[in-house]
Parts: structure tokens; C-alpha cells; sequence
């Protein structure tokens, strides 16, 4: 901020652009706080499933990455292990009050109240809740999820009405560089790597549901009911991860190809996640020598080729959503500074 009074100049730093406004903050901090403790809980399943199993802790973390390191069965699966690391992430940016953290908390809002309604309908069947009673962790897990409804609903109210208005964007300063122009054409790149995402894997869904071997309904059930695994799990089914990955990529693959910039958040954080589960793929194909064997079908070499996709797009959305050109004046040259602060006789 420039302000002239006489011959003084008086040069006070503004909010940054990159900061919630003040109205917010109650809401930032409420889902930063919400976040915390549900990624403190996942955290205290993963170092229960480590204590109880046959594997050491090195055995956990060779997992992490290659899928056949470990035999040891646990509690919650790599997608519940990498968004507990985005839920310490996105807290930390919301209790710093930065606006990037605004649409990776509602992701993040929207994950856990589609989680907790195919429990809520897993619940309807009397044998799936006299599992929870019958289990040992049984109400531990109940909790668990009661949990994530409540941090969902307080996520979502809180970051809905948190929206900047574009009068509080200052416009750019004489002499600097309009970044719109910039920010919009990283976002679209983003837009159209997503959606070529999205349909990759809508084609392997679609030819795994018409497959000879699987129960198309049953299949689309296990999207949305809790139950139909048959078991109690914290971990997500495939069915739910498969699917819901091909909807989040679509829906902010379309947001991005529009530009809209309060979307960067929500493309970092899901393009690191699916970044994390491709490379998971690729160990495990090199662990397993599918490599050497990829190009003897048809439906291999495509496989290969999806994989290799999507390490290079997820890779190239994490670095663009974290480049300099999303920011509404990350482009701001001082130059642009100077020429702002000149006054009417040309001295500072």
C-alpha cells in the first residue's frame, strides 16, 4: 500500500495476495484444526496395524512404495496412508491462513462425507452392523467414521462461504505483468492432463466391469454400499477409489480447463496422490518383471502406456500447480512497485 502525504511517501506492506482475508479466518482455522486431529486418528490406526502385525517397521515403510514388499496385512490401505499426509498438509496451509488451502479442504471434505454416506448405507444391513459389534475394533471404527462425518460437515460449512471476493484482488501496479493470462494457460494444461486422465482410467473401469469375470452390479454397489466386501475395513474398497478417482479428475479437470484459479490447491493435492499410487504401479511392475513382458499383448503395451502417462502428466500438474504462475501477482516486477510509488513531480 502507497500512500503520499505532502512530500512523504509512506509505504505500508498490504495483505499479502496470497492470504485469506480476516473474515475467514474463524473458518480457516476451524478446518485446520478439524483436519488435524482426523489425520492424527488415521495415524494412530497406522501405528496400531504396524504393532499388530508379523512386519517390522521397515517392513511398513518398503510398503509404502512397493506394494509385494510386505505380507503383513494392515488396517488401512496407501490411499488412507497419502491422504493422511494431505490432511497434515492442507491443515498446516489453512491454520497459515493461505487461500491455495481453500479448494484442497473442501477435496478433502467432499472424500470424507462420500466415505461416510457408503458407510451410513453399508449400515442399513443388520449383518454389517452386527459387525461392528461383534468386532473387537468394531467401535473403535465406528468412532472412527462418526468422526469423519463430523470433520466433513465442519470442513464443507466452514470453506464454502470462504470465498474472496475479486474486489479484494488489487489490480495489477503500472508497469507489472498481468498474470491472468499466465495462470489461465497453466490451468487449462492442467484441465486437459486431468481429463485425458480421467478417461484412461474410465476405459480400464469400464473393461474391468465388462469383463467375463465380474459382477458388473455388484460391482457399481460397492461404490456406494459399505457392505458389500463382506467385511469390516477402514481401508477403501477399489471400487471406491477406481470410481471416485475418475470423478474427481473429470470435475477438476473441468474446473481447471475453465481457468478457475481457486482451484490450484485441489490439483496439487490430488495430482501428488495419484502421482504416489502410479509410482506404487511402476515398483511393483519393476518388482515383478511385467516390464520385460509388457509388450507381448495388446492390453499390456496400453497398460504400460496409461502408467507412463501418468507418471509424466501427475508429475507435470505438481510441478505447474506449484509454479509462480497461479498466484494473482506472482508476476509483479519491481518496476512496477517503483512506478506506482512516483509522484506527480516524477521523485519518490
Amino acid at each position: 500500500m502507497v500512500m503520499q502525504d505532502g512530500g512523504t511517501v509512506d509505504v505500508r506492506p498490504g495483505p499479502g495476495p496470497g492470504r485469506a482475508a480476516p473474515e475467514h479466518s474463524g473458518a480457516y482455522l476451524a478446518t485446520g484444526l478439524c483436519l488435524t486431529l482426523y489425520a492424527g486418528v488415521l495415524g494412530a490406526w497406522t501405528v496400531f496395524g504396524i504393532t499388530q502385525g508379523d512386519g517390522s517397521t521397515w517392513d511398513f515403510v518398503e510398503g509404502l512404495f512397493n506394494p509385494g514388499a510386505s505380507l503383513t496385512t494392515q488396517i488401512l490401505g496407501p490411499y488412507e496412508w497419502s491422504f493422511t499426509v494431505a490432511f497434515l498438509v492442507i491443515a498446516g496451509l489453512t491454520l497459515a491462513q493461505r487461500r491455495v488451502a481453500r479448494s484442497a479442504a473442501l477435496l478433502s471434505g467432499f472424500v470424507l462425507l462420500a466415505l461416510s454416506l457408503r458407510e451410513g448405507v453399508g449400515l442399513l444391513h443388520a449383518a454389517y452392523r452386527h459387525q461392528y459389534t461383534n468386532d473387537p475394533l468394531g467401535s473403535w471404527a465406528l468412532a472412527t467414521r462418526g468422526l469423519g462425518v463430523v470433520v466433513a460437515l465442519v470442513v464443507l460449512f466452514s470453506m464454502f462461504p470462504a470465498t474472496e471476493r475479486r474486489c479484494d484482488d488489487q489490480p495489477p501496479l503500472a508497469g507489472a505483468a498481468a498474470p491472468d493470462a499466465q495462470w489461465r494457460r497453466l490451468s487449462r494444461i492442467c484441465g486437459v492432463l486431468f481429463l485425458i486422465m480421467a478417461l484412461a482410467e474410465l476405459g480400464w473401469a469400464l473393461r474391468d466391469m465388462t469383463s467375463g469375470g465380474t459382477d458388473t452390479g455388484r460391482y457399481l454397489r460397492g461404490v456406494v454400499d459399505g457392505s458389500v466386501l463382506g467385511a469390516l475395513d477402514l481401508a477403501a474398497s477399489a471400487e471406491f477409489t477406481t470410481v471416485g478417482s475418475v470423478l474427481v479428475l473429470l470435475i477438476l479437470g473441468v474446473l481447471a480447463l475453465r481457468g478457475r484459479r481457486e482451484v490450484r490447491g485441489a490439483l496439487l493435492v490430488f495430482a501428488a496422490l495419484e502421482l504416489y499410487m502410479t509410482v506404487r504401479t511402476v515398483v511393483w511392475l519393476t518388482v515383478s518383471d511385467f516390464f520385460n513382458r509388457s509388450f507381448e499383448t495388446t492390453e499390456g503395451a496400453l497398460s504400460m502406456a496409461t502408467t507412463a502417462y501418468g507418471l509424466a502428466a501427475m508429475t507435470s500438474v505438481v510441478v505447474l500447480a506449484t509454479g509462480r504462475g497461479f498466484g494473482p501477482y506472482e508476476s509483479l516486477r519491481p518496476e512496477g512497485v517503483r512506478a506506482a510509488a512516483v509522484g506527480r513531480e516524477g521523485w519518490l
